[in-house]
């Protein structure tokens, strides 16, 4: 028994004689397809400028039009180049006859008496082919928006890692240059110069904490060093100080070194989601939570906040921005699943990897 596809597509029937389009759909109903009738050639021209169709089935035989002038009226449509066209015929065709219907665009033909398991299986094969050309055309507009929203994203941040060298590194550095060149003034005190030198040292100090700070951003070095324990206790300290957010970290005591690509993505995971949190979800409370079993690493980051929409939850194409695709091209790669959960109040990110193919050496880290 078929069922029904998800999102069904238009089938035009085209013939001037009611009773067999009656019988067409008795036919073709099962398919669960949308099916649209026409008793002539001009109404049928007329429902294919508003609607997409994804196979014609028509009569041969028709007054006025045609069936090969039909075709022949669609294919000059651009919209309608590629649209599946099958006839259908009650007398003999010889091979000129088919070979005329193919170069006006017919892809196929049935013959009376028709036999409905034929008829199913033909228009089942065109529909799925439609079926699947939308949803390539949707799948390339969504990663054209992807890529232009990774180009901003990318844009965006280049401007603000400038922003920071320039007003902060920058200004730090050319205070402290400044400083240096009071040194080499002849008519400066010993205690002017004293005083420049201790400022310097300050904004060198300032400076360096600068680097440090935005090198561990972008990739601490606890990670490489001590492992993902070290780097997620670092990280959520210092996010709950900068967001004014409490956050918590809940990891076992003893818990294994993974493989350092598995360690970068659970790292870069709990960052991304973390600064999700501070944008979008309006929360006073987090938590972090990663823990092994079975050989899968569990990743749960969850807040108190507004939640999320119904489709972001079911990670519907255009709902979410490249934050979260960054998350969801490390779990895939990693063969892991993600999800997200209204939790009333807030929202919760679930991340499930096999860590077996990705484990590094047997060392257990420690809180």
């Amino acid at each position: 028994m078929s069922t029904t596809p998800t999102n069904p597509v238009n089938i035009l029937m085209v013939d001037d004689q009611p009773s067999k389009l009656l019988s067409y759909e008795v036919m073709l109903g099962e398919l669960g397809e949308n099916l649209v009738k026409a008793t002539s050639g001009r109404e049928a021209l007329e429902l294919l400028l508003k609607m997409d169709v994804a196979v014609v089935l028509m009569d041969v035989s028709m007054p006025e039009l045609d069936g090969f002038e039909l075709a022949e009226m669609i294919r000059q449509h651009p919209r309608f180049q590629k649209t599946a066209i099958i006839f259908i015929s009650a007398v003999h065709l010889t091979d000129l006859d088919r070979l005329k219907g193919y170069q006006r665009g017919a892809v196929d033909y049935i013959s009376v008496p028709i036999i409905p398991e034929l008829l199913r299986a033909k228009v089942s094969v065109f529909a799925e082919l439609h079926r699947r050309a939308q949803q390539l055309q949707a799948l390339n507009h969504e990663l054209r928006r992807l890529s232009h929203s990774l180009m901003t994203a990318q844009d965006e941040e280049r401007r603000r890692i400038a922003r920071e060298l320039h007003d902060g590194l920058g200004q730090d550095l050319t205070a402290a240059k400044m400083m240096l060149g009071a040194l080499i003034q002849p008519q400066q005190s010993p205690e002017a110069k004293d005083q420049a030198v201790r400022e310097a040292n300050v904004m060198m100090d300032h400076a360096i904490q600068q680097v440090r700070t935005m090198s561990h951003l972008l990739h601490p070095p606890l990670l490489d060093e001590m492992g993902l324990l070290s780097a997620l206790r670092w990280h959520v300290e210092g996010f709950t100080k900068r967001s004014c957010i409490e956050t918590t970290l809940d990891v076992p005591r003893e818990f294994p070194r993974l493989g350092p690509e598995l360690e970068t993505a659970i790292f870069k995971i709990v960052q991304e989601s973390l600064t999700n949190v501070f944008r979008h979800a309006e929360a006073q409370k987090a938590k972090v939570k990663v823990e092994e079993q079975d050989g899968r690493v569990f990743v749960c980051i969850a807040d108190n906040g507004k939640g999320i929409a119904r489709r972001l939850e079911e990670l519907q194409a255009g709902s979410y921005g490249i934050g979260i695709i960054g998350i969801k091209q490390r779990v895939e790669e990693l063969g892991g699943q993600l999800a997200f959960r209204n939790t009333a109040p807030g929202t919760a990110v679930e991340v499930t990897i096999p860590a077996k193919n990705a484990r590094g050496q047997s060392v257990v880290g420690r809180l």
